[in-house]
C-alpha cells in the first residue's frame, strides 16, 4: 500500500503534521511520496476547499480513500485531527468506550453544566468546508436559525461569524440580535478569542465551538456531524430547556480524536486509520 502526502496543498502550519505522519508510515514499513498521483491512498490537509487547499477537493472526491489531517480543537496548534474520508463524527469519533487516562493526560476537565445564562451564541462556519456542502447559504441558514430560536426563546442572540468567512447578512430588525467580530489571539498562527462567559447555549453545526462549549458546561445545539452530538441537542425547540446529560464517557472518547505530532510520528493513530481504510 502506497501513500501520497499532498503537501503542496497544505496550509502553512501543516508541514510538521505531514512530517510526523510520514515518519509513522516509514516506521511501519509503508511506501509514500509527496504529491504523487500514483498511490493507493491520498493524504490531504483539511476539508476546507479554499485558496491553496482548494485542489484537495478533487482528491477527496476521487475513488481513492483519503486520510484527512486537520487543525484540532482540544489544544489548537498542539493537537491535530486525523480521519479517513473526513473528520466529522462518523469518521473519527471512537466506537469503543475509553477510560479517562488520555483525558487526564491532555488536561481535559469538565465544568459543571450551566443551567442559566444571559444570551445564546451562534457560531457560524466557513461555507467552503465539506461539512457545509449540503446546507443552504450561511445567510439563509442564519436567518432560519434566528427565526426558529425566536419561536422558543427571547434570550438575546449574539452571532459570531467564522473568522475567515465574514457575513454580509441583513436580518429582520431585532434589538436583541447582535454580531460580534472574532479577534485574533496575539502571538498565535490562527487562534481567535472565544469566550463562553454568560452564554446560555451555543448553536454550532459541526465546528470546534460545539465540543469546546460542552467542556465549559454550556449546552449546545448541533448538527448530526458534530463531535458533540452525543451530549448535545439536535432540536432548537428545546433552546430554553436543553438536555444536560452525563459527559464523562463522551470526554474520555473525545480525548482520542486528536493527537500531538509526537504521537502521530510514533504511529499512535495509524492503526485505527489503517483499519478504516479496509484494504
Amino acid at each position: 500500500m502506497k501513500f501520497s502526502l499532498w503537501t503542496q496543498y497544505g496550509a502553512r502550519n501543516s508541514r510538521p503534521v505531514f512530517d510526523a505522519f510520514a515518519q509513522s508510515l516509514k516506521n511501519h514499513g509503508y511506501d509514500y511520496e509527496e504529491n504523487c498521483y500514483d498511490a493507493d491512498v491520498n493524504v490531504i490537509w483539511s476539508v476546507l476547499w479554499n485558496r491553496r487547499m482548494a485542489p484537495n477537493k478533487l482528491l477527496f472526491e476521487s475513488k481513492k480513500p483519503t486520510i484527512v489531517l486537520e487543525v484540532g480543537g482540544i489544544e489548537r496548534g498542539v493537537t491535530w485531527k486525523l480521519g479517513v474520508n473526513g473528520i466529522c463524527y462518523d469518521k473519527i469519533f471512537p466506537a469503543d468506550n475509553h477510560d479517562n487516562t488520555r483525558a487526564v493526560q491532555l488536561g481535559l476537565e469538565l465544568s459543571p453544566w450551566r443551567e442559566h445564562g444571559e444570551y445564546i451564541l451562534i457560531c457560524c462556519q466557513n461555507p467552503k468546508s465539506q461539512h457545509w456542502q449540503r446546507l443552504p447559504s450561511p445567510c439563509e441558514w442564519l436567518k432560519s436559525t434566528v427565526n426558529t430560536i425566536r419561536e422558543y426563546s427571547q434570550h438575546p442572540i449574539v452571532i459570531r461569524p467564522h473568522p475567515r468567512a465574514p457575513l454580509r447578512c441583513v436580518l429582520p430588525k431585532d434589538d436583541n440580535v447582535i454580531f460580534e467580530t472574532p479577534k485574533r489571539v496575539q502571538g498565535t498562527y490562527d487562534d481567535y478569542n472565544l469566550d463562553f462567559k454568560d452564554v446560555h447555549a451555543v448553536v454550532s453545526w459541526s465546528s470546534n465551538p460545539g465540543p469546546q462549549a460542552v467542556i465549559e458546561g454550556v449546552p449546545v445545539f448541533v448538527g448530526p456531524d458534530s463531535l458533540a452530538r452525543d451530549v448535545g441537542n439536535l432540536d432548537i425547540k428545546y433552546i430554553d430547556n436543553p438536555k444536560m446529560p452525563d459527559r464523562q464517557q463522551w470526554l474520555n472518547n473525545y480525548a482520542h480524536t486528536e493527537y500531538t505530532t509526537d504521537e502521530i510520528a510514533q504511529g499512535v493513530p495509524l492503526n485505527n486509520l489503517l483499519k478504516s481504510l479496509d484494504f
